[in-house]
């Protein structure tokens, strides 16, 4: 599909407006969403909105080294983004109010005493003080005997790629709030959610320390970039024998 073709001018099949309310907006490429935003195209070449949404991404992803340029917006200015051909004042605040809005519902907290019966309550409930930080953080969520949540605290900040956290600190604020079960969580600036060596060797540790004091550790998140990923249902750590 050519990206001058005007969107009124699709198969209404094919405009992004209809294919989200049509599939669900998880269908929708990153360029169409960004087409639904600006409402119109033009830029270089008259653009169609879809056009245009692509044109802005691969602007923003030059100075990539992957050239993605989806992770750029999450800090961008309206200054930034006006100059790219086709996006003025009106469409630079609209993308910016989209991106603030989607942050505020990753960081909304759920409330206390929430039960946390998936990885992703947990997640959410330590996403404002861990998703968009641009250095590293660790936290616990400390839960009560029916997990529920009764608090949360950072316990150490690193720098951009490496933060400390050791398992002394860490139990020493479990015990002290009276949690009977814990879920560590730790962020990563770059958004790559695999964990690192260092992840799997302190969970190990953690492993061992929460069977020792009888506090149970349900789980270590890794967050970044509006996502997330669970050390527990993606290794056998858990399964592991405790010396």
């Amino acid at each position: 599909m050519a990206y001058s073709l005007r969107v009124a001018d699709m198969p209404s099949t094919e405009r992004p407006r209809e294919r989200l309310l049509a599939h669900g907006a998880k269908r929708l490429s990153a360029a169409e969403l960004i087409a639904i935003l600006l409402g119109t195209g033009q830029g270089p070449g008259k653009l169609s909105a879809v056009g245009l949404g692509h044109f802005l991404l691969q602007e923003l992803g030059k100075e990539r080294p992957e050239g993605d340029g989806l992770p750029t917006l999450r800090d961008i200015t309206a200054e930034e983004l006006m100059k790219i051909s086709g996006v003025g004042p009106a469409k630079a605040a609209t993308i910016l109010a989209a991106i603030e809005l989607g942050k505020r519902v990753l960081q909304s907290q759920p409330p206390s005493l929430t039960v946390v019966d998936d990885p992703s309550v947990a997640a959410a409930a330590l996403g404002h003080e861990l998703m968009w930080q641009s250095q590293e953080r660790f936290a616990v969520l400390l839960l009560d005997v029916k997990h529920r949540i009764i608090g949360s605290k950072v316990i150490s900040v690193g720098t951009a790629t490496e933060t400390i956290a050791h398992p002394r600190d860490i139990f020493r604020e479990v015990i002290k709030r009276g949690a009977t079960r814990v879920i560590v969580a730790h962020n990563h600036p770059s958004g790559a959610l695999a964990p690192s060596s260092e992840d799997i060797a302190l969970t190990r540790q953690l492993l061992k320390g929460s069977e020792l004091l009888g506090i149970p550790l349900l789980d270590h998140l890794i967050l970044g970039n509006g996502d997330w990923s669970s050390i527990r249902q993606n290794s056998d750590l858990w399964s592991e024998s405790v010396d």
